[in-house]
């Protein structure tokens, strides 16, 4: 797996300034432009799937782009869901103490939290590994379901944890890349957002490839 090929690629396109910073203006447009940016950034994940030799997408697909980042919010949500209904509940628990006024049931609502918060990060940990087979899945077969189809989702997961490994290792540089931005404030913060998405997206692809490579190598032996 390249790894340093994803924060790379998109500087080896001659309109690379362009397709970026179109993708930066258009996160300027509430919620439907950051959705639109994560189709982009499936539409990387796509085109590496398929080795593509031009990668960064321009954007004379914008509808495309947000019908597919669409899709990839509800695979989010749908992996996520366990964590936001465990939320949910420790926040519940903690109201329902501070309500109550009883030690005792603050220090039982305590504990529960602490236990909770060991169980988020474990599921996030969990969720930044499957969450770009899942989508890798969708991408190379351009089914929606695909991305629920546990058996094979996981199934590249275990294939190849290594890559899965590097693509949660790059999520977290490109998430403090984006942040970075922000010391530039407004477009620089966007700029680096947008580049965040590409990255992301080129790391699931060679994920992907390298996974499912290996899945099959492993079938036939």
């Amino acid at each position: 797996m390249e790894f340093g090929k994803a924060f790379s690629f998109p500087f080896e396109d001659q309109d690379w300034i362009k397709k970026v910073g179109i993708a930066a203006l258009v996160m300027l447009i509430p919620i439907v432009g950051g959705i639109a940016v994560a189709g982009w950034g499936f539409e990387v994940t796509r085109r590496v799937i398929r080795r593509d030799p031009q990668p960064l997408p321009d954007w004379s697909d914008f509808v495309t782009y947000l019908v597919n980042g669409l899709k990839v919010v509800v695979v989010g949500l749908a992996y996520a869901l366990p964590l936001i209904l465990v939320s949910a509940c420790s926040q519940g628990l903690l109201f329902a103490a501070q309500e109550g006024g009883d030690d005792t049931m603050m220090s039982v609502a305590t504990v529960v939290m602490i236990c909770f918060s060991c169980l988020m990060i474990l599921y996030g940990i969990f969720i930044g590994l499957v969450m770009p087979a899942a989508l890798g899945n969708f991408a190379a077969t351009d089914q929606l379901g695909a991305a629920f189809r546990f058996g094979e989702v996981f199934g590249l997961v275990r294939a190849a944890p290594g890559p899965y490994v590097l693509v949660l290792l790059g999520a977290i540089l490109a998430s403090i890349i984006a942040m970075l931005g922000s010391i530039a404030c407004g477009i620089g913060a966007l700029l680096t957002s947008a580049y965040a998405a590409a990255i992301n997206g080129h790391l699931q692809g060679q994920a992907y490839n390298e996974a499912s490579a290996l899945r099959g190598a492993k079938a036939e032996f």
